[in-house]
């Protein structure tokens, strides 16, 4: 073992220990629903999870799941095109398509993999890509690992910057505009109308990642190019199976035929990583399919997020603005964050802080999720806490 490196990373966690911004995980010794059970804490209530309609726990979901564990195995033991390729896939994959208005759909083990398939794949010598920055780490990640002719970061949904970048950009060039359809830490949308007419305007390609709002946001919870009403309109959207969509694991790109057949033959995580779980491919599926059925879900999400909002601003608080279902509370110091988070675990309230470095510096915050698993019980037993916690 090398002492020097294992002497220098302890230096490195000594001084997070010291910040008080070092991390510490709490594991869950239940199910992930509104209320889990935590080693060390009991009984708490969820409000940091990404099971934005409760389906993570869902019977149908779970049953379905170990159907196809059953059925199918515990896993791919290869990649796609060697011989892991399960029929669940290709089910999911058509009814990923069709939730997305799109003519085909590809599934991945994570969207952090659909992410850094179809970037670095569309990105030719030519390419401009021109990127939010408040993007997820998934899609900066996915931009450095391409090789695009110029990479432009403009400021936060700023349509002013987007468009003098494209006026900029060499006209035969291919250009890339990638964002967040619900941009993670704020809680705000891309202003997704103003791109797609930038890029009509200017023949770009659009790639939204949706992951936080496919579930979320749309009449049929479609995300937020139906919100917005732009189905069949946006080139390329990624999204996750691990948040609304049963709460597992997995990714998608969901395009046209022939960016998904690319993908297939060029993206380095289709070739060279095990497929998606089959039972994983088989309780996704199923959740897709109870979100369409079961219309109550969004609306019980969308009550809960307005009732919670309410709740806090009663209380003191002052949540950032936002349509979908995260409600971030800005303290400022990442220290701050963290305690105010512990505080309210103490108080039998699960809610994560969030500092530098997933935030900028003097930005720390708490994220309140909802989902439409909490009951008006839940809610009232959290806000409880956060007053009291206020009160401190």
């Amino acid at each position: 073992m090398n002492r020097g490196l294992k002497e220098s990373i302890g230096d490195e966690l000594d001084g997070l220990r010291e910040a008080r911004t070092y991390k510490r995980f709490n594991v869950l010794t239940s199910t992930q629903g509104p209320v889990v059970e935590m080693e060390g804490r009991g009984e708490v209530v969820v409000l940091s999870s990404n099971n934005y309609l409760g389906l993570a726990e869902h019977p149908e979901v779970v049953r379905a799941g170990i159907d196809g564990l059953e059925r199918y195995g515990a896993g791919t033991a290869s990649v796609r095109f060697i011989c892991g390729t399960f029929e669940p896939h290709l089910e999911l994959e058509r009814k990923l398509a069709e939730l997305s208005g799109t003519e085909a759909a590809l599934s991945y083990v994570s969207c952090w993999n659909a992410n850094e398939a179809v970037i670095p794949t569309l990105t030719d010598p030519t390419t401009v890509i021109l990127t939010d920055e408040l993007n997820h780490a998934s899609i900066i990640d996915a931009v450095r690992l391409s090789r695009p002719a110029q990479k432009v970061i403009y400021p936060h949904s700023d349509m002013t910057a987007l468009r003098d970048a494209l006026v900029a950009a060499p006209r035969d060039a291919r250009k890339l505009i990638v964002t967040d359809g619900v941009f993670s830490m704020e809680g705000d949308l891309a202003k997704l109308p103003e791109i797609a007419e930038l890029a009509r305007e200017h023949e770009a390609v659009v790639i939204v990642d949706d992951s936080h709002g496919v579930g979320v946001l749309g009449e049929t919870g479609r995300g937020v190019i139906e919100h917005f009403g732009l189905l069949g309109e946006i080139d390329v959207l990624t999204g996750t199976l691990g948040k609304a969509l049963g709460g597992a694991a997995g990714g998608y790109v969901a395009a046209s035929e022939e960016v998904c057949d690319l993908l297939a033959q060029r993206s380095r995580p289709q070739l060279f990583s095990n497929a998606l779980p089959p039972t994983v491919a088989c309780s996704a599926l199923r959740a897709i399919e109870l979100m369409l059925e079961q219309p109550e879900l969004l609306a019980r999400l969308r009550e809960n997020t307005a009732t919670f909002r309410t709740m806090l601003v009663e209380a003191g608080y002052q949540p950032l603005d936002g349509e979908a279902a995260i409600i971030p509370i800005i303290v400022g110091e990442t220290a701050k964050a963290m305690a105010l988070s512990e505080r309210l675990l103490d108080e039998g309230v699960f809610v994560t802080g969030f500092g530098y470095p997933v935030v900028p510096e003097g930005t720390a915050r708490i994220r309140v999720q909802m989902s439409a698993a909490l009951e008006l019980e839940h809610l009232e037993r959290a806000i409880e806490a956060f007053k009291r916690v206020h009160a401190v």
